[in-house]
């Protein structure tokens, strides 16, 4: 009898494990990566305007997944003047897709157009 229980216990693991595993492989992320470097002429608040109206841009459109944003501060002098990045991740290509004709985005774009100085995106297939 406790050998039956030792075994099941075991294959219940087992098959934990490798649904953890499964899950795990079927989690990967759609990253749209954004960098911006502004104008000279951009004052401080001009750019609070831009990153305020990228933030809010999860709450407005549902297809983005996650988001995350910081400013440059890299001792390595490598930026090429970009400063700000920006992370958003979405499910499917699909979901990057309605993202990019979305109106709430469009209304974003044109709140930087202003003050963009040069953009760099990359979008990719997070792996682990």
């Amino acid at each position: 009898m406790h050998k039956f229980f030792l075994w099941t216990f075991i294959s219940m693991l087992m098959s934990t494990t490798i649904q953890a595993q499964k899950n795990k492989q079927h989690h990967k992320q759609l990253r749209h990566v954004v960098l911006f470097s502004f104008k000279a002429a951009s004052t401080a608040a001009d750019i609070k305007k831009v990153e305020d109206a990228f933030r809010v841009l999860p709450a407005q459109i549902k297809e983005i997944q996650d988001f995350e944003w910081g400013i440059n501060n890299s001792p390595e002098n490598l930026n090429q003047e970009f400063t700000h990045c920006f992370l958003v991740s979405f499910a499917s290509e699909k979901a990057r897709d309605s993202y990019l004709p979305h109106p709430a985005h469009k209304a974003f774009v044109e709140v930087l157009k202003p003050h963009l100085e040069k953009v760099l995106v990359i979008d990719y297939w997070s792996a682990k």
